[in-house]
């Protein structure tokens, strides 16, 4: 079938805590829905779209949540953009893992009172470490997306993308190819990845107990496990035209000419 993409919700994954095997208990909940429905099982092809937060609670992840501003401190490369307001501080942040987001990725929604949870250490290598013991346990040539929520600029809401992945092609670079009418493509790169995290998340959603979903029908995307990982579709540096919020820019802006001034009376005297 041309054009079509499937996408279900692993059902019964249990609450998980700090040193669980992940590849064990998906296997074991897409195992147990494949002895009653056929189509569950998985395929050589199908890619497993799994919620950050079961990987961050595998990992030990969790802080209490008083330590939370601690955390977010350390797992800050640079504040993008500082708000104060009435419930307190909002810090738009690039993290140590390369993705700018509101207050370093840590959350408290799905988590027990008192915790918060910070991201993977390394998205990517979670992704792989996963990707690698799922097909050795179940046989199939899959591949592994491992997604977040993330705001997005200009655009009201937050929607999930892709933070980790192994054994996935992540884009479709139509750069050079030609449009349906024929005209040339000279900037279009289709972020899959990204696309099937949000989509996934329609199955999954933030409150169903459902972390993982799978999706069928993108088979020429999974690869190797030595694909590129997610890490590599942050734009940051000098491709970042968005770098600073709008203060942190005047502030910057501010220096840099209070500097050249006084570089200016120097030269003069």
């Amino acid at each position: 079938m041309v054009g079509r993409l499937t996408l279900w919700g692993i059902e019964n994954i249990p609450e998980i805590g700090a040193g669980d095997d992940l590849v064990s208990i998906i296997a074991h909940a897409i195992e147990a829905m494949a002895a009653s429905d056929d189509g569950a099982a998985l395929r050589d092809g199908d890619i497993l779209v799994v919620t950050s937060k079961i990987v961050s609670k595998a990992e030990g992840m969790q802080v209490p949540i008083e330590a939370r501003d601690l955390a977010i401190d350390e797992d800050t490369v640079r504040v993008v953009a500082e708000r104060v307001h009435a419930g307190g501080t909002t810090k738009i942040v690039e993290t140590r893992q390369g993705l700018v987001m509101a207050a370093a990725g840590l959350d408290t929604s799905n988590v027990p009172d008192g915790l918060a949870l910070r991201l993977p250490r390394d998205p990517d290598a979670s992704a792989k470490n996963l990707c690698a013991g799922l097909r050795e346990r179940t046989g199939r040539k899959i591949g592994i997306i491992i997604t977040d929520t993330l705001g997005r600029p200009w655009r009201v809401g937050q929607t999930d993308a892709a933070i980790g992945a192994a054994g996935v092609q992540l884009v479709d670079d139509l750069r050079g190819g030609v449009d349906a009418n024929g005209r040339p493509l000279n900037v279009t790169v289709t972020v899959v990845a990204d696309e099937l995290a949000a989509a996934a998340d329609l199955v999954k959603g933030k409150a169903s107990g459902i972390p993982v979903a799978v999706a069928r029908g993108l088979s020429r995307l999974v690869g190797d496990l030595d694909t590129p990982g997610a890490r590599t579709l942050a734009r940051l540096g000098e491709d970042d035209m968005f770098r600073f919020g709008s203060t942190e820019a005047y502030a910057q802006g501010y220096e840099a000419g209070m500097r050249a001034r006084a570089t200016a009376k120097e030269k003069a005297r």
